[in-house]
């Protein structure tokens, strides 16, 4: 393997005197409004802004194709080889831009809750409230951990290095690179902090599974007897707003491992969606966003610095960053037992998925496999219908392994603690996008609660004549005819045309699992 220059190392660059380690939130928030990065919003929350890049950028994103790990990861679009030449001249130019800056700043931390389990990590960020973020995204140290701490990977964040792609082996000026063997991660070119929160989860897909702990990319909380429950779905589909239940307590809103010993959060914090956030809607996130907090590309208002939740002039993609301990009602350290209960979250814009259906092991790892929701006519241009997506294990863009790594690990879980799975669709209703109506949240929290409460367990069902899903014919505080997509569309024709539609776009989607086993298509897919 190549090495990088002694003379530009990490261990030079982080003896220099513009280091800033482990700031406290308010010295961190000082440096933030000192150097101009970010404004004090009227809930004390710092708000910042990401320039040209207000998401992710996946196509920028590589694994260095390193010996050690070449055979073992699932090389293609999403996880992009880099050869360790280009990956170790970057990594020198990134360190040597960084060692002229008059003030750099680092967090040591953990990534995972479980101690058992944990890994040491620390965030070198050009900016403060990049650094802001990693404090409240990550585990915090006490003084004891930070006394012995000896990180187990660095991520290195310098947004104002562009990268020429002529010369960097990049495919544009940003870059998201991972190296397993010198266990770094590079990003440069973006201010989007979510590249750091992901880059650690993407880190972790890798390594958790060799302890045989399962990664998992969903929220999930505890009932007052214990019971555990996970919910998995992408962008949209409520997994936050589903799992922040007053009656449970929160284990976690996005990021778990799953070891023989039951579920730990791996975050020490929340990084929630903001578009349109009411008190009403989200009590809990919206209280979050106070002194300490991060708030990322909303738009707020000139005189009296109050947020508007509303105005999507940057992005529809505004997020707050918060510290767990923001939310009231939490377990901690974030750890519990073995879920009883999975949910798996979709919103079908077609309109023809049941509201809830119990799942099989092999209908769960399908639909584990499929990771299904629907973009919309209007979120991106030339998208003037709904549309079928499907991020597999509902995390596509964070699986450095085999997808099928993950959904085998998951059904041997599933048998082995008798876990109960089922397809909620949060989505439409009565037709598709734009002729039928969204589904009641309150419809939608009465099925999730029946299912959590074990009331589903027992419970009359029919068989789906096109997806071959168990529907509950009874669910306390729904209408029967709600359950039932079929009997809400006054189109009946319409309705198997839509559902016919979608069945096929789950077969040939499912056409790129070649090795998977032949009782998952066959027992778990739409039946025609």
């Amino acid at each position: 393997m190549n090495s990088v220059d002694t003379s530009i190392n990490l261990n030079g660059l982080l003896s220099g005197q513009n280091i800033y380690t482990n700031l406290s939130v308010s010295q961190l928030v000082e440096k933030v409004l000192s150097r101009n990065e970010g404004e004090l919003t009227s809930t004390g929350a710092v708000r910042a802004t990401t320039g040209k890049y207000t998401g992710r950028s996946p196509k920028d994103k590589f694994i260095v194709e390193e010996a050690s790990i070449k055979d073992k990861i699932a090389w293609g679009t999403v996880n992009q080889p880099i050869s360790e030449e280009a990956f170790n001249r970057l990594y020198k130019k990134v360190l040597t831009y960084l060692m002229e800056k008059n003030e750099l700043f680092v967090f040591k931390g953990f990534a995972g809750a479980d101690e058992k389990h944990r890994l040491p990590i620390q965030v070198i960020n050009e900016y403060a409230w990049h650094n802001l973020f990693a404090h409240q995204l990550f585990i915090r140290p006490t003084q004891k951990d930070l006394a012995a701490h000896e990180s187990g990977f660095t991520v290195i964040s310098a947004p104002n290095f562009k990268a020429d792609p002529n010369v960097d082996g990049t495919k544009s000026e940003t870059f998201i690179i991972i190296s397993f063997e010198q266990k770094i991660v590079l990003i440069g070119g973006t201010e989007y902090a979510g590249e750091i929160k992901k880059s650690v989860f993407s880190i972790m897909n890798y390594l958790l599974p060799e302890s045989n702990i399962l990664p998992m990319h969903c929220s999930a909380n505890v009932g007052a007897e214990g019971d555990v429950a996970l919910f998995f779905g992408l962008s949209g589909t409520g997994k936050t707003t589903l799992s922040a239940d007053a009656n449970r307590r929160l284990i976690g809103d996005d990021e778990h491992g799953w070891s023989n010993s039951g579920i730990f959060n791996i975050e020490g914090g929340c990084y929630a969606k903001c578009i349109n956030l009411t008190r009403e809607k989200e009590p809990q996130i919206f209280d979050a966003i106070r002194f300490g907090s991060v708030l990322e590309n909303v738009m707020i208002d000139d005189q009296t610095r109050a947020p508007n939740f509303d105005d999507t002039s940057l992005t529809e993609n505004t997020r707050a960053a918060y510290p767990i301990q923001a939310i009231d009602n939490i377990i901690e350290p974030s750890i519990a037992g073995n879920p009883n209960t999975i949910i798996f979250l979709t919103a079908d814009a077609f309109g023809v998925l049941p509201p809830i259906s119990k799942l099989t092991k092999e209908q769960a790892m399908y639909h584990f496999l499929s990771g299904y929701t629907s973009k919309l006519a209007g979120t991106e241009r030339g998208i003037t219908s709904p549309q079928a997506t499907f991020s597999t294990c509902f995390g596509s863009p964070f699986l450095p392994l085999p997808a099928t790594v993950y959904a085998e690990m998951l059904g041997k879980k599933i048998d082995e603690h008798y876990v109960q799975v089922f397809l909620v669709n949060t989505g439409w209703t009565g037709g598709e996008y734009g002729v039928g109506s969204r589904m009641k949240l309150s419809y939608t929290r009465a099925m999730v609660q029946a299912a959590l409460e074990g009331e589903l367990s027992n419970v009359e069902t029919a068989k789906d004549g096109t997806f071959g899903l168990e529907v509950p014919l009874h669910v306390p505080g729904v209408p029967d005819e709600v359950l039932q997509p079929e009997q809400t569309w006054t189109d009946k024709e319409a309705y198997h045309m839509k559902a016919t539609e979608l069945a096929a776009k789950f077969i040939e989607n499912f056409k790129k699992f070649s090795n998977v086993n032949e009782d998952i298509v066959s027992l778990g897919g739409p039946t025609k």
